[in-house]
């Protein structure tokens, strides 16, 4: 592949030529960037590509180039500075405030990362390629921007939520990223762990199954695992399509399991598949189990009306408390809905089983026994 005319540059230091190679791929060599991305071309043809440039447009000094080669590999075969934390099993979360302060979650704790990047230059040039390897518009009309990388690690997932200085209070980029484990544990796993104890598993599994469910508890409260693991319980010949807005839910074992990922709309383009759309698509395709990853507005109308006609369903969704679980299912319903709020309310009775996560444990477990019309509120027992 022929390289584009560039100046003639000097390299003194492995460093200071991979900023300008990785400033050339993101700027005047996008093209091949995309295609390997795409895996319209092969990382081999793809490096060597880069040799070529590096040999037709750079002054490398006798024995540099191979060095600055292979960190190019890394850079854009892997996260740069960020490649160690995400490469580590113990860190969930990675958050960039600015150049020099790095944060992570090891085990559920907040601590400094240990790295940093050079400086806001280094860090700013970082965001571009990002933005640029996952097809991400981070223009003034895309100040914020979330997206996934299915594709980079063997290991993770990787969600990515990004603010631009023009919606941010200091001049640098906020960066969040989520590693969702492609090996999610199992419920066996889970119970070794101490997320729940081998008789409440048991429930768990057998009401999943049956009925209705809806699992709650704050960011990070391990919501996404337990419904991850559940799934994987259920029988061969049930048909399950799941809705959710990043690529957090797969499956490692079910053969019939569909998965649908909402689409944002951005400022050049009119392309929007929210979770509302995607949920009336899917009630329409023959399933027997219906999950939504995670309820965030108008899309609780159709889960939940799906959950009423007889559809058994589950979810995961914000709320402070199990009881609070359908109150919260409610108000992101009215978004959508005529009915009043008693009536939305009555139709909850449809949920059977409410979960409430903290801290990577399941720490309420509540069984609808239906709706009290004299006093006009859900009634529960208590089981965990």
């Amino acid at each position: 592949m022929k390289a584009e005319v560039i100046s003639d540059r000097s390299i003194v230091s492995v460093d200071d030529g991979l900023q300008k190679l990785v400033n050339d791929y993101i700027t005047q060599k996008q093209t091949a960037l995309m295609q390997m991305k795409k895996g319209l071309l092969r990382k081999e043809e793809f490096l060597e590509d880069a040799r070529e440039h590096i040999a037709a447009y750079y002054q490398v000094p006798p024995g540099l180039s191979e060095k600055l080669l292979k960190a190019f590999e890394e850079y854009v075969f892997g996260y740069s500075r960020l490649s160690p934390l995400i490469d580590d099993a113990g860190i969930s979360d990675i958050r960039v405030v600015s150049h020099d302060c790095i944060r992570v979650k090891r085990e559920g704790k907040r601590m400094d990362a240990g790295v940093a990047f050079r400086s806001e230059k280094e860090y700013r040039q970082f965001i571009d390629y990002i933005a640029t390897k996952n097809q991400v518009n981070i223009s003034n009309l895309n100040a914020i921007q979330r997206f996934t990388d299915s594709e980079s690690h063997p290991d993770f997932i990787l969600r990515f939520t990004l603010s631009m200085p023009l919606v941010n209070t200091y001049n640098e980029p906020y960066l969040c990223i989520r590693k969702v484990p492609r090996a999610f544990p199992q419920v066996r796993e889970l119970i070794g762990r101490g997320m729940l104890d081998q008789g409440t598993a048991e429930l768990l599994v057998q009401r999943f199954r049956s009925g209705s469910t809806l699992i709650c508890g704050g960011n990070s409260s391990g919501k996404t695992t337990l419904l991850n693991a559940l799934k994987e319980t259920l029988p061969d010949d049930m048909a399950i399509l799941v809705a959710q807005q990043a690529d957090e839910l797969t499956t490692r074992y079910h053969p019939d399991m569909m998965f649908l990922h909402s689409l944002p709309g951005t400022g050049e383009s009119q392309v929007n598949y929210d979770l509302k759309h995607i949920s009336i698509a899917g009630l329409t395709m023959d399933v027997d189990f219906f999950i939504i990853g995670e309820v965030k507005g108008g899309e609780a109308l159709y889960l939940l009306n799906a959950a009423c006609t007889g559809q058994i369903c589950a979810a995961t969704i914000h709320a402070s408390s199990a009881d609070r679980a359908a109150d919260k299912l409610v108000d992101y319903a009215m978004y959508e809905s005529r009915y009043s709020r008693n009536e939305l309310m009555r139709m909850m009775d449809c949920f059977q089983t409410l979960v409430f996560m903290e801290r990577y444990r399941v720490k309420q477990v509540f069984f609808c026994r239906g709706w009290n019309e004299e006093r006009k509120e859900l009634e529960y027992d208590q089981v965990v």
